[in-house]
């Protein structure tokens, strides 16, 4: 008789210890991360500032036209059509977000050098709260400018209230401006390849010097923010020119490098050539208007 007093009393317990055990459970659930939900989840679900202009991207190897890259990698004249055909197909660039950055990349060999063109694409996205996607665009924009060292930029950072030219100012001494350079003979008539538009320092160092009217600077015809920068640098196997054309469009930034690689260090690449054709392929991707 006593054994069967204790059954209540064990029932009882038990009873006590599933109701805890299912409280514990409850809370847990309610909790951080009782949804479920993947780190940074609710940052990227809540509400942003405004977005920007551009939900997509271009497919960049297409988005060029054979036209124009004949024009930025001459001298494949002698190729069959087959092999010309693949030159121009370019090569896609490898991301892992084909919905935040595409690019696309060409190369072009001749016995008197090389060529290479880069297009880049990225779509910025902002998940602050107080700031939009075109504001965050035009910040990282200025990050570009300054370290190009691109003087007399026009437009102001939103978060500063300052101009990529006064950021580059007090992050580093500009070395864009046409005193700091090795200046050329003004430039008078039309560019041609052989141009001494610029000087490089022999021995392998790089150098920006070009002509007051091609140094580095800002481009003011180009999308929201534009800038161009020239090098020119030689080695011992030759002497080569790198062009890069940065602009903004909205919430796209569109970076585009240009080089030409001379076996020969007479023929130095001209300067004017290689930044008009640059810009020239800019203005056909800004018209384009590479999304929606």
């Amino acid at each position: 008789m006593q054994r069967r007093a204790y059954a209540p009393a064990a029932a009882l317990a038990a009873a006590v210890l599933t109701t805890a055990l299912a409280g514990c459970s409850g809370d847990s659930a309610s909790g951080p991360g009782g949804d479920d939900s993947k780190p940074g989840q609710l940052g990227a679900s809540a509400s942003g500032g405004a977005p920007g202009k551009y939900r997509t991207l271009p497919e960049p190897c297409g988005y060029v036209s054979p036209a124009t890259l004949r024009r930025m990698l001459p001298g494949a004249e002698d190729e069959s059509e087959e092999e010309a055909e693949r030159r121009y197909r370019g090569q896609a660039t490898i991301t892992y977000d084909t919905d935040r950055r595409v690019g696309c990349r060409w190369k072009l060999e001749t016995p008197e050098g090389t060529r290479h063109l880069t297009v880049d694409f990225e779509r910025v996205v902002s998940y602050q709260t107080d700031l939009s996607d075109e504001d965050r665009a035009r910040q990282l924009y200025a990050r570009l400018a300054t370290a190009a060292n691109i003087p007399a930029a026009a437009s102001a950072s939103p978060s500063t209230g300052t101009s990529p030219s006064a950021a580059a100012s007090a992050g580093a001494k500009p070395q864009g401006g046409a005193g700091d350079r090795k200046q050329s003979a003004p430039v008078s008539g039309a560019p041609t390849p052989s141009s001494t538009a610029g000087s490089g320092t022999p021995g392998g160092s790089a150098g920006k010097g070009t002509d007051a009217e091609l140094a580095p600077r800002v481009l003011d015809d180009l999308g929201d923010d534009a800038f161009v920068d020239d090098e020119l640098a030689t080695t011992g196997t030759g002497v080569h020119r790198d062009i890069k054309v940065v602009f903004r469009s909205s919430n796209v930034l569109v970076t585009i490098t240009y080089d030409q690689w001379s076996t020969d260090k007479a023929h130095i690449p001209s300067s004017a050539d290689l930044q008009g054709k640059a810009q020239a392929l800019a203005r056909e991707l800004d018209a384009g208007h590479f999304g929606n």
